[in-house]
Formats: C-alpha cells, sequence, structure tokens
C-alpha cells in the first residue's frame, strides 16, 4: 500500500459519511495514471497553484481600480481568504480539505481585468455572452496548458462552475465555497470600504451588528461558527434562516453603499470601455493576438469566444498596456487636435 493509499483509507475513516472521498471521485475527462503520494484533489490543487491564471490574480482588481495603497484586497489575496475560511469549515465538519481547497483556489481563474466591470463589458458586447464562473471552467478545461487544460477531476470542476449565489454544487465542499465566497467578500470588502472611507461601522444599522457582530471580524467569526453549528450531521451546508437573512441584509446594504456606490465606482465606466475597445479592436484583428489564442481560432473555437478568451485573462495593468498600444495614437504620427486621443489619454490618466 502506498502513500496515497493509505490517505484514502485513512480518509475513509476519519472523514464524516458525506464528505467526498478521494477514492470514489468521478475522475477526470482523460484518464491518467495515479500519483503514488497524493490524492486527486491534492493534484488538482496543486495543478490550480502552479497554472499561469492563478498567478495572474494578484494584478487583477478584487473592488477597488488601482487602489492608492498597499493593503488593499486584489483577485488573488480574496481567493486565499475564502480557500482559509472554507478550509475552517471543511476541517471542523470532517470533509475533504483538499477538494475544498482546490475548488476555493480555482473558483475566480476566469475573471476578467477590472473584475465585475470588465466581467460587465464582455459580457455586454460578445454575442456569446461572458460569466467569469463558466470562463473559470473553461479556464482549467481547456485554455491552461497551451490548449490541454488541466483535467481536473469532476467534482472541483463542478464546485467551481457552481461556486455563484444562484449555484448548487453537488458535493458539501463545493457548497462550503459557495457560502466562503460570500462572507470572504462581504467581510474584506467592508473592510477595504472602511479602510477608503467609503462606508464606517455606523452605517450598519443597530439590529444587524447586534445579531451578527459589532467589527468584520466578529461578524465572519459568526458566520463561520453559524454554519458549522447547523451543518454538523447533515448531508447540506446551511445556515440557521436568522442568521442567513443577516448575511442577505449586509450584502444588500454592501450593494447599496459599496458596489453601486458612485463615489466608490466613478471609473469603472472608463475601465468597461477600455474592455470592449479591446474586444472591438480584436475583432477587426483576430491576428494581433497572441499565438497560443490563434491556435484555438485555427482549431474552430468560435472567434467571439477566444477574443473573450484573450481578454479576460488579461491582467489590469496589461489590458491598459495594450489599449495604449493599440488604440492611443503614436506622437507624431499626426499634427492635428484628434478629439478620439483626448478621450483616450483621459481614460487611461484617470484608470
Amino acid at each position: 500500500m502506498n502513500i496515497r493509499e493509505q490517505m484514502e483509507k485513512r480518509e475513509l475513516e476519519l472523514l464524516n459519511p458525506y464528505a467526498s472521498h478521494s477514492i470514489y471521485s468521478k475522475g477526470r475527462e482523460r484518464k491518467e495514471q495515479e500519483c503514488d503520494i497524493r490524492t486527486v484533489y491534492q493534484r488538482d490543487r496543486d495543478r490550480i497553484v502552479h497554472c499561469k491564471a492563478f498567478r495572474r490574480m494578484k494584478d487583477k482588481t478584487q473592488v477597488f481600480l488601482s487602489p492608492q495603497g498597499a493593503h488593499y484586497r486584489n483577485r488573488l489575496t480574496h481567493t486565499l481568504e475564502v480557500s482559509q475560511t472554507a478550509r475552517t469549515i471543511a476541517k471542523a465538519l470532517s470533509l475533504n480539505e483538499d477538494l475544498v481547497e482546490a475548488i476555493a483556489l480555482g473558483h475566480d481563474l476566469g475573471h476578467t481585468p477590472f473584475g465585475h466591470a470588465g466581467e460587465r463589458a464582455l459580457n455586454r458586447v460578445c454575442p456569446l455572452g461572458f460569466a467569469h464562473y463558466k470562463q473559470s471552467v473553461r479556464v482549467v478545461e481547456r485554455l491552461e496548458k497551451n490548449g490541454e487544460g488541466l483535467n481536473l477531476t469532476w467534482e472541483v470542476r463542478d464546485g467551481i462552475l457552481n461556486h455563484r449565489t444562484s449555484g448548487n454544487p453537488h458535493t458539501l465542499e463545493g457548497q462550503v465555497v459557495r457560502y466562503c465566497d460570500k462572507i470572504s467578500y462581504i467581510h474584506h470588502d467592508m473592510d477595504d470600504a472602511q479602510r477608503a472611507g467609503i462606508i464606517t461601522e455606523d452605517d450598519i444599522p443597530i439590529t444587524l451588528r447586534m445579531l451578527l457582530g459589532a467589527t468584520t471580524r466578529e461578524r465572519l467569526n459568526t458566520f463561520v461558527h453559524n454554519i458549522v453549528e447547523n451543518s454538523q450531521g447533515k448531508d447540506k451546508i446551511m445556515m440557521s434562516p436568522e442568521i442567513e437573512e443577516g448575511l442577505r441584509d449586509i450584502r444588500a446594504l454592501m450593494f447599496q453603499d459599496v458596489y453601486l456606490n458612485p463615489v466608490a465606482k466613478s471609473e469603472e465606466k472608463k475601465a468597461e470601455h477600455v474592455v470592449e475597445e479591446l474586444y472591438t479592436y480584436y475583432s477587426k484583428y483576430p491576428e494581433k493576438m497572441s499565438e497560443e489564442y490563434q491556435k484555438l481560432l485555427y482549431q474552430e473555437e468560435p472567434k467571439e469566444r477566444v477574443i473573450c478568451d484573450y481578454i479576460s485573462g488579461m491582467t489590469d495593468q496589461y489590458s491598459l498596456e495594450k489599449f495604449r498600444e493599440l488604440l492611443f495614437p503614436k506622437a507624431g504620427a499626426f499634427r492635428e487636435r484628434d478629439s478620439r486621443k483626448e478621450e483616450v489619454v483621459c481614460i487611461i490618466q484617470m484608470i
């Protein structure tokens, strides 16, 4: 019996009967030889951590565009916080931590530059539509490893696809990540909004503070404990009705005061314009995309989807650099005043 088989045996002995046991995974789309020291979910986690899309998240917006300060979250730190919170709950419920971690680390791989502003822009201009949760699955199934994909297990891909609020993960581990994504972004986005002076604790109704906690730390603690207490011994991850309603209320408050706040989000229209202009440009000149994406076109992938693949994979800064390179007139290329040049200059300076 090798090390992997010993770990699989321990899972059967120690994990919750409703947990996802590695040995019973539905497997991968392409058969592979098993690793002798890692379970299938450990391998999935490692593949995600080592992929290019994971590294790019450190330079992608979480909520605030180009914040002035070193302590604001980005897409990668959000992902790590989701993973940490989800693992805490998984360990308390004797679920499969490796599966939880793999889903959490991969759930936002398909996010665009400029966060949800970029996602809205691509969804608006692409006839095929665009959603980051679907793109995250496409990243791991098709785009990574030069078009081969990461060949992850069914359980990880299901958890990534269904992490959104309206999703319905088929495993308890996926359900944990779905909750923790909401909990984490409400927790750390409020922390960042307070740091930016957009919101204060006094803006939170006293009834919510009494129910959930008076600080972001206390509220996170409330959510985690409530999930653990209400999910023990059950085949579903859940909160108590009262705390779940409190979570919905504080999420609605965040949409009202932060996510849709005209001051906090004043630059998003400009970011959306950058993404839309890039999409329009590459629609006319697909040969300007990098070689790995042109290869997808040769394989008869829809042009609209490949352009979304290319743009969504860009970091904030790289998308601005391409915008400047492709759409910003070169110095000395003309002498007369150009209104389009002035518009582009304004956008780049303001973002």
